[in-house]
């Protein structure tokens, strides 16, 4: 999925261009943080730590294309060749996709720890972890398929584009269908219809920490609405203004300044997974501060003993003590 506005960003200011480049950089730095500490603590991987891992790879797959979409719209035309035309659209929309699903994974795993607890136990290993992993990314790229196989290089007079173009408006639709239904719709349903159930049972817990857990779950539910809704909207919007059934009054600049604007804003969600995932768990936090200590030495950072030993014992049996593990 290369950016969507991509075949009319030369006509919009280029100041909005940089914020893409902007975001390539806190994106790098959490994700590939939550990378490295996983990589290291491989030996003591669950299957939520498979979920952390695959959402932050799949964060900086999606990520590392932006550049070169960056560099595209500031100078106005492609100059990486027709492989990687093809290669950042299928990368940019394979990470988006494995990005979404990853999460709505590990909304699933939450649910079924906290409502059937007993049940799960013996399934959440780590084979099934893997063979998780593998149905995720290969559906991912199955979905991202159209978007390797249409987008190409075009010799137009204002120069050399890399654009979307598909062969009849069928794949078009279903361009916008797949990112809205299941980018947003899907997933957001999910969450919503697991979270109202799992919340309830929080509450009732003799948990001090239920209150933490209880508002991050509101927060990625909250961030990822906020964030990714708006995209989706001027999304549709410009589907029907290209088939006719929009008014006159939206017109084509003031819907690509929107769909520019909202795209940016989605784009920030990669920045925000690191920070709402992994570093409000106090068990990721005790696994990072030695390795954040050598990369960043001389910056205060809070003691491991600030992170009471508690919150890493794990069971299979009691509720209250699987809250802390999947958070």
């Amino acid at each position: 999925m290369a950016p969507l506005n991509l075949n009319f960003k030369r006509e919009i200011k280029q100041g909005h261009y940089f914020t893409h480049g902007n975001l390539f950089s806190p994106s790098l730095q959490g994700n590939g943080l939550v990378v490295c500490v996983l990589v290291k603590h491989r030996k003591q991987t669950n299957l939520t730590d498979i979920c952390l891992f695959n959402l932050a790879f799949s964060d900086l797959l999606f990520v590392l294309m932006l550049p070169f979409y960056s560099h595209y719209s500031r100078v106005g035309q492609w100059t990486f060749g027709d492989f990687m035309c093809h290669f950042a659209s299928g990368s940019h929309s394979t990470g988006f996709f494995s990005s979404i699903f990853f999460m709505v994974v590990m909304t699933l795993d939450r649910y079924m720890v906290i409502m059937h607890a007993h049940r799960v136990a013996r399934y959440r290993t780590l084979r099934s972890g893997i063979a998780l992993t593998v149905f995720i990314w290969v559906l991912s790229f199955c979905i991202s398929l159209p978007d390797i196989i249409f987008t190409k290089v075009l010799n137009e007079s204002n120069g050399v584009a890399c654009r979307y173009e598909p062969e009849n408006d069928d794949w078009r639709f279903y361009n916008t269908f797949t990112i809205t239904v299941l980018g947003l719709v899907i997933p957001l349903l999910v969450m919503i219809v697991c979270y109202s159930r799992i919340i309830p049972i929080l509450v009732k817990m003799r948990s001090a920490k239920k209150h933490r857990v209880v508002k991050l779950i509101l927060s990625i539910v909250i961030a990822f609405f906020l964030l990714w809704a708006p995209y989706n909207l001027s999304l549709f919007l410009w589907f029907l203004k290209s088939k006719g059934l929009l008014s006159n009054e939206y017109s084509e600049a003031s819907l690509r300044l929107l769909m520019t604007v909202t795209e940016t804003l989605a784009y920030t969600h990669c920045c925000l997974n690191p920070i709402i995932y992994a570093f409000v768990g106090q068990k990721f936090m005790k696994r990072a501060l030695p390795l954040l200590r050598k990369c960043v030495p001389g910056v205060l950072l809070p003691s491991n003993r600030d992170f009471s030993d508690s919150s890493y014992r794990k069971s299979s049996v009691s509720r209250s003590s699987d809250v802390p593990s999947i958070m």
